[in-house]
């Protein structure tokens, strides 16, 4: 989520911003579909916003807010525009979502899709009013949807403390794992310790966007799922496995999610892993919406990592790489797609 939040107790650490990504990495229809072992929902196809599935097949997507002159990243996309009317707002979360949503679209069309999702959700978490009027327009199919990621986001709003930061940390940025590699990955440590694919999805996605975030925490914390390596080391946890794999670094999270007393209550296994109730709230809404629609999985993985600092809510792009924390102003003046465009 918003780059700065601080973990308490045997886990203090940095808590990432939740993002989404650049390079277009394709996942099977068929591997969202077997998930919970059932045919994709037919919610999907209720035609939720008037379109059909055989215009958004053919490639007529919703058209994104853009205009001439904005800067763009190396994907050649640029930071997401939000409209100013709240209806206007309502119409395109809808638009985006049935997209978003529909197994016949490609998943390389998702990207800017996905990115635009995220960014409405993040800018009416800092807008109660804005939000609610948002709401008021939105057609009711999507209430819920928009619930779950408004809460979650404030969530984790709440969990920051103090002056937003005017230095970027010491990050790198990379393309995550092939979606259908983490979906294993989820899938089998769920098997072997009944914590549900959904949770590991979520703590993955707000602890390093799905992997996407490679560094070391101010606190010492590694690898996609952010082991200390203290933690990584007791027995049963890493089991003797690479903290900075994707596949032995989420089976390490279930285990360790089980001996924080998951299994009778996921609240308490996700208050060991982070010593905050917003966090585990937030972990639990986005866990929910996986739930209801495994289709969401392919907005999450491609959701962008941004950072709350000084400057704004900044996106930071694959490609992102300082070795050292970096001043707001320099990296804007380097990379102005970054920042939210005024």
């Amino acid at each position: 989520m918003s780059g700065r939040f601080f973990k308490t107790g045997s886990l203090v650490r940095y808590l990432v911003s939740i993002p989404v990504l650049l390079t277009p990495i394709t996942v099977a229809c068929k591997t969202i579909d077997t998930i919970d072992g059932t045919q994709q929902r037919s919610a999907v196809s209720e035609n939720r916003t008037g379109q059909s599935t055989d215009e958004i097949s053919s490639g007529i997507l919703p058209q994104l807010p853009s205009r001439s002159g904005l800067p763009v990243a190396p994907n050649g996309l640029h930071y997401p525009l939000v409209p100013d009317e709240p209806a206007e707002i309502a119409a395109l979360i809808a638009a985006i979502e049935n997209v978003l949503l529909n197994p016949q679209v490609a998943d390389q069309q998702l990207t800017a899709h996905a990115h635009q999702q995220q960014v409405i959700y993040r800018f009416l978490s800092h807008r109660p009013q804005l939000s609610q009027s948002v709401r008021s327009h939105l057609d009711p199919r999507w209430h819920w949807v928009f619930d779950q990621h408004i809460a979650a986001r404030r969530e984790f709003l709440a969990m920051h403390r103090g002056p937003a930061s005017s230095s970027l940390p010491a990050w790198r940025i990379q393309s995550p794992a092939p979606a259908n590699e983490l979906l294993k990955a989820y899938r089998s440590a769920s098997a072997a310790t009944g914590i549900d694919w959904t949770v590991l999805a979520a703590v993955n996605l707000v602890e390093t966007g799905m992997g996407r975030i490679d560094g070391v925490s101010v606190a010492n914390a590694q690898g996609p799922m952010q082991f200390l390596p203290t933690t990584w080391a007791e027995p049963g946890i890493g089991n003797g496995g690479d903290i900075r794999d994707p596949w032995d670094s989420i089976h390490a999270a279930a285990r360790y999610l089980v001996r924080r007393g998951g299994l009778k209550n996921i609240r308490s296994g996700l208050w060991g892993y982070n010593n905050s109730d917003h966090y585990g709230k937030a972990v639990l809404h986005y866990a929910a919406l996986l739930k209801q629609e495994p289709l969401t999985y392919r907005s999450f993985y491609r959701w962008q990592i941004h950072y709350a600092s000084s400057a704004g809510d900044l996106w930071l792009h694959e490609g992102y790489a300082q070795e050292t924390p970096v001043g707001v102003n320099d990296h804007l003046r380097r990379h102005p797609h970054s920042a939210p465009p005024s």
